[in-house]
């Protein structure tokens, strides 16, 4: 009798993880959970980003060329 309780034990400590690693690396899990809760906390505005990205874009520009210019002008000087 205490072999079959120890076997019953046994199958269900290794399959319990197995199953809820098989459940929770379903595709559909995780569309469902967490990239729909990642779009909740993160919503998507495309053009904010877009704008964002652009202004940043010319920030460094402007900043490149006055480094350049100030390199230029220091060397010009030598």
């Amino acid at each position: 009798m205490g072999v079959k309780i120890e076997m019953f034990r046994m199958v269900l400590y290794l399959s319990f993880p197995v199953a809820m690693f098989w459940i929770s690396n379903q595709a559909e899990y995780f569309e469902e959970y967490v990239v729909k809760r990642k779009r909740e906390i993160f919503p998507r505005n495309e053009e904010a980003q877009r704008k964002e990205l652009e202004d940043f874009k010319e920030r460094m520009r402007i900043r490149r060329e006055q480094r350049l210019l100030k390199t230029l002008s220091v060397d010009s000087e030598n």
